[in-house]
């Protein structure tokens, strides 16, 4: 019989995953912050509840942390900051936007050849880099490459969105759920990757005929006006992005090795993010010391950005960076909850560097800005000045620091810990009896429930990391077959990662970041037309996609 403490534990843990996807702020008194329920705060609120109602315990909290049958959160988290840390960095050299160039040359003034050359550079560099580097860097060049090309940006920016959530499911390092499979289901990385190989291919070029299908309106088959843009132009730091690309694809490179050893990964991705950040810091000190212009500054303050001059794009965005960083950061999914739509202008062809929108990819704009206590406002020009200082000094870190995925933190432990509470009141073996009642043990059945359920959980669980943490430990409680469990594995890390690319933007970390970035770049995107949009490439990337995984499992497994 299910007792009330395990009926209360369920009921908060699905008004906690409410206000993760439809997050709310509570008015206060004029001094006071208004109080935000959302990503960050409703999990950590939910265990708060249960703890004084105690539906949990101190040890429930400590699993949370330290993990249980081989699933280490403290692991997953120092791994995905430190592959972060890296790929940002080298993002902010002006590779990708180089990458970018190049590609608009080989495509020239052929729309749809362009169309598919940037879906392809986008696949390739998020199977390297990860989505969340691709689409910090991704969705604001092509906002710009865009609006001065007088295209519509709805077919390319969905493409991005695609390309970056399809193609993490590659590496085991391309997103958290990855690991988390990894961990769960004990895959080892490199055999992850042999696994994920042939769902991704499909699901990737499906994707695309889908996307094609759907935009072949939008999609011109000449561009008005296209020419020879430098892509070194828009490199501004060549050293760095030859230093940065070694050492992430060491990093890469060693992580998979060392899977084969029982290693944890982080201990190989931490220390070469702690390298990658002295070298970051030497670096700029190097330079400023030596009056070396970093990251395109001291560049004069207007500069054209037609067509013919494209590297003006990469420069303008780190100049954006520059100034936004001097405003404090709010929550990110509070203002991507908070924006009211305006449209964007394809005739401005000039973009002044005073009056351009200064924010930076993945933070609210300065309007967006909770009124400060006093306590920080009568410090404020003390602090303004010293992050000035910093910023001129060491303007790589700087530049990095808030771009890094800090929401994670919180709301990845919390997850662990309300999953935990979930398992200590007994759901878990709930869920687990129905999972082998409906599969009868049998691989196929398997793959497409975990397959089905994984997709529409990303979008309910609050986020694609909720939903991977309990379909693991589901699967895990209902002990199946091992042929039946590894299919379920590789069927989650498909679903994991196309859920993403579904219909409500809390369906990922990455979802949250692109809806507040063209924001800030005056792209409102609806949520009903998201989820229109997302729902003929969803369908058919997940019948795709899981029908390779059973076509996998029938070969490997056959008897």
């Amino acid at each position: 019989m299910t007792s009330g403490y395990a009926i209360a534990t369920l009921v908060v843990f699905i008004i906690s995953i409410f206000f993760v996807i439809h997050p709310v702020t509570i008015p206060t008194p004029r001094p006071i912050p208004r109080i935000p329920i959302n990503l960050t705060t409703a999990p950590i609120l939910a265990i708060a509840l249960l703890w004084a109602a105690q539906c949990l315990d101190a040890a429930v909290i400590r699993d949370g942390f330290v993990g249980t049958e081989g699933v280490k959160p403290y692991n997953i988290l120092i791994l995905f900051f430190s592959l972060a840390y890296m790929a940002i960095t080298l993002d902010i050299t002006g590779i990708l936007q180089a990458a970018a160039f190049w590609v608009s040359n080989k495509g020239g003034d052929n729309g749809w050849k362009l169309y598919l050359y940037f879906y392809v550079m986008l696949t390739l560099l998020s199977i390297l880099l990860g989505n969340d580097p691709v689409i910090l860097s991704g969705t604001a060049f092509l906002v710009y490459y865009t609006e001065v090309a007088k295209l519509d940006p709805w077919a390319w920016i969905m493409a991005e969105f695609a390309a970056a959530n399809t193609a993490s499911m590659v590496l085991f390092v391309g997103n958290p759920t990855n690991v988390v499979i990894c961990e769960g289901f004990s895959v080892n990385n490199a055999a992850f990757t042999a696994y994920t190989i042939l769902p991704f291919l499909a699901c990737n070029v499906f994707c695309f005929v889908t996307l094609a299908l759907q935009y072949r309106k939008k999609v011109p088959q000449k561009l008005a006006r296209a020419t020879h843009r430098d892509p070194w132009s828009a490199l501004l730091d060549p050293i760095g992005a030859w230093v940065g690309s070694f050492m992430l694809g060491a990093t890469l490179i060693l992580c998979l090795v060392v899977s084969f050893f029982g290693i944890d990964v982080w201990m190989i991705s931490l220390p070469f993010a702690v390298s990658k950040f002295i070298f970051d810091l030497g670096w700029d000190h190097y330079r400023h010391s030596r009056g070396i212009p970093m990251l395109g500054r001291g560049l004069p303050k207007t500069v054209g950005i037609g067509l013919d001059e494209g590297s003006a794009v990469g420069k303008h965005q780190h100049s954006e960076d520059s100034a936004s960083r001097h405003s404090l950061p709010t929550d990110m999914e509070q203002s991507a909850s908070s924006s009211t739509a305006v449209e964007s202008h394809p005739e401005t062809s000039k973009i002044d560097l005073k009056t351009a929108p200064q924010s930076l990819p993945g933070l609210p704009t300065p309007e967006a800005e909770i009124k400060m206590p006093y306590v920080f406002r009568c410090h404020r020009p003390y602090i303004d000045d010293l992050h000035h200082r910093l910023d001129e000094h060491f303007p790589t870190f700087i530049t990095a620091l808030p771009r890094l995925p800090f929401a994670l933190v919180p709301f990845a432990f919390s997850q662990f810990i309300l999953i935990e509470a979930l398992n200590h009141q007994g759901w878990v073996n709930v869920f687990a009896s129905w999972l082998v009642r409906a599969s009868h043990n049998q691989i196929h059945p398997t793959i497409w429930l975990i397959g089905v359920l994984g997709v529409i959980l990303c979008n309910l669980s609050g986020t694609n990391i909720g939903a991977t943490i309990l379909l693991t430990k589901v699967v895990r409680a209902a002990a199946l077959p091992y042929e039946a469990n590894r299919a379920a594995a590789i069927a989650l890390a498909v679903a994991s990662n196309i859920g993403a690319v579904s219909f409500t933007f809390s369906a990922s970390l990455a979802g949250l970041l692109w809806r507040v970035i063209l924001k800030q770049k005056k792209i409102d995107v609806r949520q009903r037309d998201f989820a229109f949009w997302n729902l003929l490439p969803l369908l058919v990337m997940t019948t795709v996609g899981l029908g390779i995984v059973s076509a996998e499992m029938a070969v490997l497994f056959q008897s």
